[in-house]
């Protein structure tokens, strides 16, 4: 398939942001939805529809979507293939709780056959409902009733979701610190971040310091913290600033678990899916973990639907341990089979590792040229670049990443902050974006760039 003809012509503004029909669905919104709403308050836009990576609002607007639904919408908004698929599905059986249908059946042939080698007929599958945060909460359990264990680490500037569980073991403070008794036991280690070193040391001489505080939690008997049921970490953390770990890090992570017998759990759900050139994320560093966490991109076109996959020794659940209604949601099953096929078909895999490279090249020549920008990151196409105050300080700088996120849609550029003080602009694209359309974010972003920095 030609992915230009995915898109809509953009980006096209012909109205002052936000127009008037959009106006007065923000303000009805406003009236109606919980103050807990996020997006619309950083990009206020009202969808009328969207292709590929695209989206027109009800003002006739239209944008290139560098958000992508949070880094569901690997193959494109609406996808046409994805689409047919879902509808064919409709026809036949849409909920079945966790009943056996022949979709089902080849939506896990078709995620166990892009496992790593290694992986491949030794793993179970567990379907866990319609949000990332219930597969995380699943592979908690999982790992909790294998080892018998109770305590989990994870770390600082990890993402995992906002359910009990999940929100206990995110490294976010801001939706914790009014909600008590989360579950205990969780403790953070400092991640490979080498911007802003949580150790205060540099790349060129840490010998991966960071890893070897993992090994000292573990290893000493004085260290507070006993033996984990599990180690959770995202292989590029996404809310945390797009952030991807070195493949050293990663590679004495894996080699820790399997020294102190803990089993290790990769959440893949927003690298994962072909997000960075690869499969998954992990693949980088070459290791295996013990338990992958997959939602988003698997759902095709944003549809819900999460799954875990892990290694079958640790299958000592009882059946019914982790449940929910809508893990049997057959339309999403076919459309994770139809993105699957279409990523295969159309090179997506690589087209994600040029066009990242691509960006990426593209941003650091923009560095070049401002100091507000501090570091450009990441993998395929979940990247970063963080903004500073410039004039020789990398303090974090909310009002210009504030006002680059805005110069950005006014010119046609969905993106969205994230990281330390939301100041990482944050791009996740469809894996779908053509070489042109990144040119057109390269050019809109220098201009957004060179407007913040005279802020």
């Amino acid at each position: 398939m030609n992915l230009e003809n995915l898109s809509l012509p953009a980006p096209k503004i012909i109205t002052p942001l936000p127009g008037p029909a959009t106006k007065r669905l923000l303000e009805r919104q406003a009236n109606r939805e919980s103050n807990a709403r996020t997006y619309p308050r950083g990009i206020p836009i009202a969808v009328a529809r969207a292709r590929g990576a695209t989206i027109e609002d009800v003002d006739g607007n239209v944008f290139i979507d560098c958000l992508g639904g949070a880094g569901a919408l690997n193959v494109g908004h609406n996808n046409p293939e994805v689409i047919a698929a879902v509808q064919a599905q409709m026809e036949q059986a849409i909920h079945t709780l966790d009943l056996p249908s022949p979709i089902k059946d080849k939506f896990t042939d078709a995620i166990f056959r892009i496992l790593p080698p290694e992986m491949q007929g030794k793993v179970k599958i567990q379907f866990s409902g319609p949000t990332g945060s219930d597969a995380v909460e699943g592979a908690m359990k999982l790992v909790k009733t294998y080892t018998g264990r109770r305590t989990m680490l994870s770390f600082q500037g990890g993402y995992h979701g906002v359910t009990a569980g999940a929100l206990a073991m995110t490294g976010l403070r801001s939706p914790k610190e009014k909600v008590a008794s989360l579950m205990p036991d969780v403790h953070f280690m400092p991640y490979s971040y080498c911007y802003r070193c949580p150790l205060k040391l540099t790349p060129e001489s840490c010998d991966t310091a960071c890893a070897n505080f993992v090994e000292s939690v573990l290893a000493d008997p004085c260290s507070g913290v006993t033996t984990p049921a599990g180690i959770i970490f995202e292989a590029v953390q996404g809310e945390g600033g797009s952030i991807p770990g070195t493949p050293q890090f990663l590679q004495r992570l894996r080699e820790l678990a399997t020294r102190f017998a803990v089993p290790l759990i990769a959440d893949e759900v927003q690298c994962g899916f072909g997000r960075t050139g690869k499969w998954f994320g992990f693949e980088h560093a070459g290791i295996t973990p013990d338990v992958i966490i997959m939602s988003k991109g698997i759902g095709g076109i944003g549809l819900p639907i999460s799954v875990i996959v892990y290694r079958e020794e640790l299958d000592t659940w009882a059946p019914g341990a982790h449940i929910g209604t809508f893990r049997g949601f057959l339309p999403a099953m076919a459309a994770g089979v139809a993105a699957i096929e279409f990523i295969e078909a159309n090179g997506i895999l690589a087209h994600a590792t040029e066009i990242g490279e691509f960006l990426q090249a593209g941003f650091r020549q923009i560095q070049n040229a401002y100091d507000i920008i501090g570091d450009v990151r990441g993998r395929g196409l979940i990247l970063g670049v963080e903004i500073v105050e410039g004039n020789g300080s990398n303090k974090s700088s909310p009002q210009r990443s504030k006002c680059i996120q805005k110069e950005c849609l006014q010119r046609g550029l969905i993106i969205e902050t994230g990281g330390r003080a939301d100041c990482v602009m944050r791009f996740l694209p469809p894996l779908v974006l053509t070489r042109q359309q990144a040119q057109q974010v390269l050019d809109i972003f220098a201009e957004a760039v060179a407007i913040a920095s005279k802020a």
